[in-house]
């Protein structure tokens, strides 16, 4: 049985988060043992973009940056890939993990940070599961689906946010010819107002990409999705790109509060003293924080507290950029359940919205076009996360 040094860390997740994490221990503790539990293949990349990658001609090798032997190396730590975890036993401070032979090991731990990140969530319609309905979350999704992909191939995208802009506008860019489907009125609808979602539209339709918004698929077959309102679209490949649901299985098994996602204090630590948890996979005291610059401050600050220094999670407001080149959108949301009104500047694609309370308070905004330029100091006028 292999067990870590009791004062090590444990980290589950080989994603930004959990990289960023160990990185980030290391710079403070030379010493601490250090272990990275993944089902992933360990590789070192940057998940914002696999949805920007085709029209840069970027492969899965390529967009690998170090090997998993080379961030052990320089992390100085033991790194576990395609290694599953089955079970986490808090009574004995062990994870359960089954290797790829599928033998099973047990590794102890001193503290243990789950760094899961979250499932794609899945598009349940009728005949969806036979349908060849993809969806991409990691490196091994994006290789798979890359290899799917003939040239001018008709890619069908169901869903309409962030992650589903972002896809459209790099298969459009990449000569693929894109239709959307969304129930929403307009893309990015849950973070951006109207006239900046139909700005968004109009520049992604005039990049090649036809959208079905108001519409949702009632039934698939493979190649063929027929819509509510009796119209159907062929295609050659679909992606499903509707969201995230985080990985909270192994946390409620053993007994951790979870709600939304595993809960955690302003320090990160969960019900259980010993066991943290990060990113994607956590809902903190701000809520669900599924963005790159809220990881980086939980690495940083939870980086701190496992070195002996606890350190509250503090979050000012994180202007979030979406990666659409047919229209560059930066988008500072308000906090889920603020009450105002979206205030418009400018016109066409050079925009600038402020989502204002009744007191007249400057809640959140989103720019558009040249306007993205002023986000740093947009930033700075909004009330902090944390």
């Amino acid at each position: 049985m292999d067990r870590a040094p009791q004062n090590g860390v444990v980290i589950l997740g080989s994603g930004l988060g959990g990289y960023t994490l160990a990185r980030e221990l290391r710079k403070l503790d030379a010493q601490v043992s250090i272990t990275i539990v993944t089902a992933d293949g360990g590789e070192s990349y940057s998940k914002p973009m696999l949805s920007a990658a085709f029209a840069q001609g970027k492969d899965a090798l390529s967009l690998m940056q170090k090997s998993p032997g080379q961030m052990a190396e320089d992390l100085k730590a033991t790194i576990l890939a395609r290694h599953r975890v089955a079970a986490i036993r808090r009574d004995a401070k062990t994870v359960v993990i089954r290797r790829p032979d599928g033998d099973e090991m047990e590794l102890g731990y001193g503290r243990l940070v789950l760094a899961l990140g979250a499932d794609p969530r899945p598009y349940v319609a009728e005949g969806s599961e036979t349908a060849g309905l993809r969806t991409v979350n990691d490196l091994d999704d994006y290789a798979a689906w890359r290899a799917a992909l003939s040239p001018g191939a008709r890619v069908l995208l169901v869903g309409a946010g962030l992650i589903g802009s972002e896809f459209a506008n790099d298969l459009a860019g990449a000569g693929f010819c894109v239709a959307v489907v969304d129930p929403a009125p307009w893309p990015l609808g849950r973070l951006l107002p109207q006239a900046l979602g139909e700005e968004m539209a109009k520049a992604l339709g005039e990049a090649g990409i036809s959208f079905h918004l108001g519409r949702s698929v009632t039934r698939w077959s493979m190649g063929r999705a027929e819509l509510d309102d009796g119209s159907a679209i062929a295609y050659d490949q679909a992606l499903s790109a509707i969201g995230l649901i985080p990985r909270t299985r192994l946390a409620s098994e053993a007994g951790l509060v979870v709600e939304r996602g595993i809960k955690v204090d302003g320090s990160l630590a969960t019900s259980d003293p010993a066991i943290f948890a990060m990113g994607d996979c956590a809902e903190t005291p701000a809520g669900l924080l599924p963005f790159i610059l809220p990881l980086m401050a939980e690495a940083k600050a939870l980086a701190a507290t496992l070195a002996g220094c606890e350190t509250p999670l503090k979050l000012p407001a994180l202007p979030v950029v979406v990666k659409t080149p047919a229209l560059p959108m930066v988008v500072c949301p308000p906090a889920p359940g603020a009450v105002g009104d979206w205030v418009m500047e400018g016109a066409g694609r050079d925009r600038k919205a402020l989502f204002v309370s009744p007191q007249g308070k400057a809640l959140g905004f989103a720019l558009s076009g040249a306007r993205v330029n002023e986000r740093q100091s947009l930033a700075k006028e909004m009330p902090d996360l944390l």
